[in-house]
């Protein structure tokens, strides 16, 4: 029952596949490193341009610098440009936004609708970099009468992609002298933002003075480099800043002989590819040519509404990072904590996305190739002019795809599923298998077919399916475990479920409460006893003691009470919910009117408005599965 469109299923494989080659990363590590040399009354700072191996390479190269004298071997001095950027396409403004704003892509598609709307922008759903000669003339004007003449600098950018469509404008301000616009704070950084980067594109470029400096040490071979750069003419900075920060170095000369300050070196870690955030996702999509850039932005949200993908922070973990320093002649070593592997605002993917991906993969390698996914575009593009009849390409596409449906019919469960035998319970003598279930990953002891139900765990935390091991399994079928009696000597029973640790009490209902359920056709299942769950978080259901279950239990109990107003022999209840007081039989809610005092209702009355309110309707078939990142 799950989703599997062309460009979604692509967009999940991408944030899959980074996920394993993050996991599967062999990390290794060399040490860098810095130097801070003196210049007359100045400091500057430099690097070393080779990695050194180890700690002892490290400590080599300290030792011969105690004594070691330092020359300028060259200056290299030469001028340099930098460019400002073509007017915002949809795709560029949803990476420029999440980068510079922290919006996400669906937030800034909704803020640009109401721009747009409003009359402030231009369509924001194009993949051209073009402005109207109108448009160009008009941003020109107003650089020259505000910045003057040496900042104006017409250009008409050509779009790079040879799949853009080009229907419409670059994203652009409808005026060029508005200098805001939005209504609300959301809207009116937005709009700056658009307005900056439209005006910066029709700008002279910022002049800057490069130089690269290298030093010799008489004791090594090796060689220091300072670099540094000096803006001369800001051009578009003036409007559309975030440059690099200027490094500037002092005057120096060929041969000149300099003072070591300081020499740091410190150990370096390798790190996998990044994470994919929403910006980063768009703009490799972009690059491979799949989707349109109205598809961006439902494609992402879908994937994570559906479950596929979970937008989170990731907590980091320590590590230890040796330094050492030669400073004032003496050598001191040092060994500092790091944290490393903490990622925010990423998109992970759910064990959900996992399975789909693999089953995909194995079984519809050709419709999740992302060249065919890109090729498909192209297709698109060549009906639409005529050159290609639908008819044909559908055609083309059955051929191969119709196939693989037939073929698809004749995977089991358990393999869709990745149903895995970690072995068997020593004490039953029942295979333990780890598979992927309606609610994620979990333990299954027993034959799902065998008359006898299995019994059911789930993964430990932080642990993956293909991580999980016999032990890991057997100590989590444990589970339930009874933690001792109530005071009126029902069992507490500690468990795992979707939402977390619990404790589970059953509770014998009354004589009317079981008759009002017998009477009521609406509930349909028919039970002696209410089951009250108490969630235990942050504690251990392998650990917590009778004491703190019972105290947790008895706040469930109070809050539970001061929760009942009122309660009728038919099973009709006078609650108070989160949203107001409201009447319910068990299997439908109604709202109580403000006009009507919940207290005072009469049995009839909460009758009255139960009838009167509309059907339940239907939930969502698969409810979103909450995983911890």
């Amino acid at each position: 029952g799950l989703s599997a469109g062309r460009v979604q299923s692509v967009a999940v494989r991408l944030i899959v596949d980074r996920e394993r080659e993050i996991k599967e990363f062999q990390t290794g590590n060399t040490y860098k490193a810095k130097a801070t040399f003196h210049s007359g009354k100045e400091d500057f700072p430099a690097e070393l341009k080779d990695a050194l191996k180890d700690d002892k390479e490290s400590k080599k190269l300290l030792e011969l610098s105690k004594s070691a004298t330092f020359t300028i071997d060259s200056i290299d001095q030469k001028p340099g440009k930098r460019n400002a950027g073509p007017p915002f396409t949809t795709s560029s403004l949803q990476q420029e936004a999440a980068r510079r704003l922290g919006f996400s892509v669906k937030q800034t598609m909704t803020l640009a609708q109401r721009l747009y709307e409003s009359g402030h922008i231009t369509y924001m759903r194009t993949d051209s970099t073009v402005m109207s000669q109108l448009a160009i003339k008009a941003a020109g004007d107003y650089i020259t009468k505000t910045y003057g003449q040496q900042y104006a600098n017409s250009t008409q950018y050509q779009t790079k992609n040879q799949n853009a469509q080009q229907a419409h404008e670059a994203i652009r301000p409808t005026h060029f002298d508005r200098l805001e616009a939005g209504q609300e704070a959301g809207q009116k950084k937005l709009y700056k933002l658009i307005w900056q980067r439209a005006l910066a594109s029709q700008m002279s470029p910022a002049n800057t003075d490069r130089t690269e400096v290298v030093i010799s040490s008489s004791k090594d071979p090796r060689k220091f480099v300072a670099k540094g750069e000096m803006l001369k003419f800001d051009g578009f900075l003036k409007v559309y800043g975030g440059g690099k920060d200027d490094v500037i170095l002092p005057k120096l000369e060929q041969g000149q002989k300099l003072d070591l300050k300081r020499l740091e070196a410190a150990q370096t870690f390798s790190k996998p590819s990044a994470r994919y955030s929403e910006a980063a996702l768009v703009k490799k999509l972009e690059e491979l040519g799949i989707g349109r850039p109205s598809t961006y932005a439902p494609t992402i949200s879908t994937i994570q509404t559906r479950g596929y993908i979970e937008k989170g922070d990731l907590e980091g973990q320590v590590r230890q990072v040796q330094r050492l320093v030669l400073e004032k002649g003496k050598i001191t070593e040092s060994v500092e904590d790091e944290t490393y592997g903490a990622d925010r605002n990423k998109l992970l993917p759910t064990p959900m996305a996992d399975v789909t991906t693999d089953f995909l993969v194995k079984n519809f390698p050709s419709i999740v190739d992302y060249e065919f996914t890109a090729k498909v575009e192209e297709d698109f593009d060549d009906i639409a002019d005529g050159k290609v009849k639908w008819v044909t390409m559908l055609s083309a596409f059955y051929k191969d795809f119709h196939p693989l449906i037939k073929k698809s019919d004749k995977i089991s469960r358990d393999e869709s599923m990745q149903s895995r035998k970690l072995g068997t319970d020593p004490k039953t003598k029942q295979p333990i298998v780890v598979r992927y279930g309606r609610f994620g990953p979990m333990i299954q002891r027993g034959e799902t077919e065998s008359e006898d139900k299995p019994d059911f765990a789930p993964l430990p935390e932080g642990v993956d399916m293909d991580d999980l091991t016999l032990d890991q399994a057997l100590e989590m079928l444990k589970l339930p475990r009874t933690v001792g009696k109530t005071a009126e000597g029902q069992d507490m029973v500690a468990n795992i479920g979707r939402f977390g640790p619990y404790i589970k009490v059953d509770i014998p209902l009354g004589e009317a409460e079981i008759e009002a359920i017998k009477n009521n056709p609406a509930i349909k299942k028919k039970t002696v006893v209410k089951s009250i769950f108490v969630s235990i978080k942050p504690l251990d259901p392998f650990r917590i003691t009778h004491d703190e279950a019972l105290k947790l239990y008895k706040d469930k109990l109070k809050k539970e009470a001061e929760r009942h107003i009122a309660q009728f022999d038919s099973g009709i209840k006078i609650l108070n919910g989160q949203y107001g007081p409201y009447v319910t039989d068990g299997a439908k809610n109604a709202k109580i009117p403000k006009d009507k005092d919940p207290k005072k209702l009469t049995e009839a009355q909460a009758k009255k408005i139960l009838d009167a309110a509309p059907a339940k309707g239907r939930g969502r078939r698969f409810p979103r599965r909450k995983t911890k990142a």
